[in-house]
C-alpha cells in the first residue's frame, strides 16, 4: 500500500530494537502543515514515537485534509474520504514501524481535533488515546456514522475560553457529548483565542505520559 498522506516521523533516539513503542499520529489545523504540530509534541518525543501527517489538499501556503461548504461544515464526500484514508495510514504505519497498537493516540488541533475526535468514534478500541484542542464532532458524525464504543478511550479535549473560530460554547457541548460516552475524559478550558498556551501543552503532556504509562517526572 502506498499511504494517502505525506508524513514525518520521528523515533525515539534511544530506541530498543526489541521494543514496540507508544505512538502519537499529530493531525494539523487547516491551513497549516506537519511540521508546526512537532513543537506541541516534542516534550514526549523521547518515550513516543510521533508520526506527523500532512493534509493532502494544497490551501494557501499550507495544507488541509478537507474542505468545507461553510465554517464548521465539512464537505461530506471529503471527510468520508479523510476519516477513510486517516484510518488505513494508521494501520499502514503500524506494520511500518514498531509501533506498538495497544497505545495509539490521535493529537490534533482545530481541523484535525475535528479528525481525531471522528476517529475516535469510528475506531474505537483501535486506539488509546486521543488529545482534541478546539475541535467539535460534526452532526452527521454524531448521528449518520456507525459508531464504536469509546468507553474504553481516554479523551483530553481542551477549548480557548476566547476562541473566536469555534466559541468556547462549542468545546463545553462536545465534552458533554464525550462525557456520556466514556469515564476517561479530562476537560479543560484555558484563557487564549483559537490557539494552544503553554499550560495546555503541559497538561496534555503530562496526561499522555501518564495514560500511556512512560515515566512521569516525579515532583
Amino acid at each position: 500500500m502506498y499511504p494517502a498522506y505525506k508524513y514525518d516521523i520521528q523515533l525515539p533516539s534511544h530506541m530498543d530494537p526489541e521494543k514496540k513503542y507508544p505512538t502519537i499520529f499529530t493531525l494539523h489545523g487547516k491551513g497549516s502543515n506537519e511540521k508546526n504540530m512537532f513543537g506541541l509534541v516534542a516534550p514526549v518525543s523521547d518515550d513516543f514515537i510521533i508520526v506527523s501527517i500532512r493534509g493532502n489538499l494544497i490551501l494557501g501556503a499550507g495544507y488541509q485534509y478537507y474542505e468545507l461548504k461553510s465554517l464548521g461544515n465539512p464537505i461530506r464526500e471529503m471527510f468520508d474520504q479523510a476519516i477513510g484514508q486517516l484510518e488505513a495510514f494508521i494501520y499502514y504505519a503500524t506494520e511500518k514501524y514498531p509501533i506498538d497498537a495497544a497505545k495509539r493516540y490521535l493529537l490534533g488541533f482545530s481541523q484535525g481535533a475535528i479528525l481525531s475526535m471522528s476517529l475516535a468514534l469510528t475506531m474505537g478500541e483501535q486506539l488509546k488515546g486521543i488529545v482534541a484542542l478546539n475541535g467539535y464532532v460534526p452532526d452527521f458524525v454524531k448521528t449518520e456514522y456507525p459508531l464504536k464504543s469509546v468507553n474504553h478511550i481516554s479523551v483530553f479535549i481542551s477549548h480557548g475560553e476566547f476562541d473566536t473560530v469555534f466559541p468556547i460554547r462549542i468545546g463545553h457541548e462536545t465534552a458533554a457529548y464525550f462525557e456520556n460516552l466514556t469515564s476517561n475524559l479530562t476537560f479543560k478550558t484555558y484563557p487564549t483565542d483559537h490557539g494552544v498556551s503553554e499550560e495546555n501543552q503541559q497538561d496534555f503532556v503530562n496526561w499522555l505520559k501518564k495514560d500511556a504509562d512512560v515515566h512521569v517526572e516525579k515532583e
